[in-house]
């Protein structure tokens, strides 16, 4: 075999290669589902909990730019659930615990690019004397804008898979869920399991309660993407200030390479 044919078969071996490849993972696309805590002006060091007001403009600026498709959480569990094709470039915006500089910073960003967020309250933390933590009134204008809806996320933010009790775990997801709807007058239709853990009793107690769907950190390669009550997020940390990481975790297949990486 001459060299030049050598390499033509190589060449096409390889180009066919890369062909079924990118085929392959256009298949494994997921609508990537931020997770954000907490927006600071000062980042503390080490704290993978913190983001940056200025890093969380810089995202909220890349993703209006480039033309990103943020929708509401909700929104994105009823095309999953009805199994409707998902444009490329969807992404969604949720943050845990209620912390106080949401209002703060990341509201007015967020109304400034008009961008959809669901946040988790921590209801039994909710106006605590800390003062740390958002006011059920702050809670209300966020939620008056269109732009902001809220989940829940338990009473006290226990490990709920440590809990032995039946009654404990139908409060934390069952009252947290009346106290949202009570004071806020609509319908609470998301849960985020604290620290991302559950089992499938908890499961099937959020179920139970009437949420439409659940989110989680990262439960693995072995739940499937789209389990409504088992949705996959991706942390957002200070590290992404950096817009070709921030690129990479919203592209929407962050999670395929994430999860062979923990095979």
């Amino acid at each position: 075999m001459s060299r030049r044919k050598f390499i033509k078969i190589s060449l096409g071996i390889f180009l066919g290669f890369v062909f079924s490849f990118i085929i392959f993972l256009r298949t494994q696309y997921v609508v990537p589902i931020l997770m954000y805590h907490s927006i600071t002006e000062q980042v503390q060091p080490g704290n993978r909990l913190q983001v940056s007001k200025d890093a969380f403009t810089r995202q909220m600026q890349f993703l209006k730019k480039h033309n990103y498709r943020v929708i509401p959480l909700e929104e994105l569990g009823d095309l999953i659930k009805a199994k409707k094709k998902i444009p490329y470039k969807t992404v969604v915006i949720t943050f845990d615990d209620g912390y106080k500089d949401n209002y703060l910073y990341a509201f007015p960003i967020l109304k400034k690019y008009n961008l959809y967020a669901t946040i988790f309250l921590i209801v039994d933390e909710i106006d605590r004397p800390q003062q740390d933590r958002l006011s059920w009134e702050e809670i209300r204008q966020m939620q008056d804008s269109g732009i902001i809806t809220f989940g829940s996320h338990s009473l006290d933010h226990p490990f709920l898979t440590e809990l032995s009790s039946l009654d404990e775990l139908r409060r934390q997801i069952f009252d947290s869920k009346r106290i949202l709807e009570e004071r806020l007058g609509r319908h609470i239709n998301a849960f985020a399991y604290p620290s991302g853990r559950f089992n499938e009793i908890i499961k099937n107690l959020v179920k139970e309660a009437g949420y439409k769907l659940a989110v989680a950190t990262n439960p693995g390669k072995g739940f499937s993407n789209n389990d409504i009550f088992a949705l996959k997020r991706i942390r957002i940390s200070e590290n992404a200030k950096n817009l070709f990481i921030f690129w990479i975790k919203v592209s929407g297949y962050y999670n395929f390479f994430r999860e062979q990486r923990w095979k």
